[in-house]
């Protein structure tokens, strides 16, 4: 996983974050959604997705050597 693709998890988990203790979120929504963000802030920090490796993405710069 890229580093912008980490950022951009990062920022969405936090957004949505601060959306759900604005009140702007609420019920159903908000429990699928803080799951996900979730999901983005682990996956983020252990530079993995796992759904990644069946689709074959790789957000990763290409080495410079190769």
């Amino acid at each position: 996983m890229g580093s912008l693709d980490r950022g951009l998890r990062i920022l969405a988990a936090v957004a949505i974050g601060i959306m759900y203790y604005a009140g702007m979120l609420s019920g159903t929504l908000a429990i699928i959604l803080l799951v996900l963000a979730g999901i983005f802030i682990l996956t983020s920090f252990i530079s993995f997705c796992p759904l990644y490796y069946p689709f074959k993405i790789n957000t990763r710069k290409a080495d410079a050597r190769s």
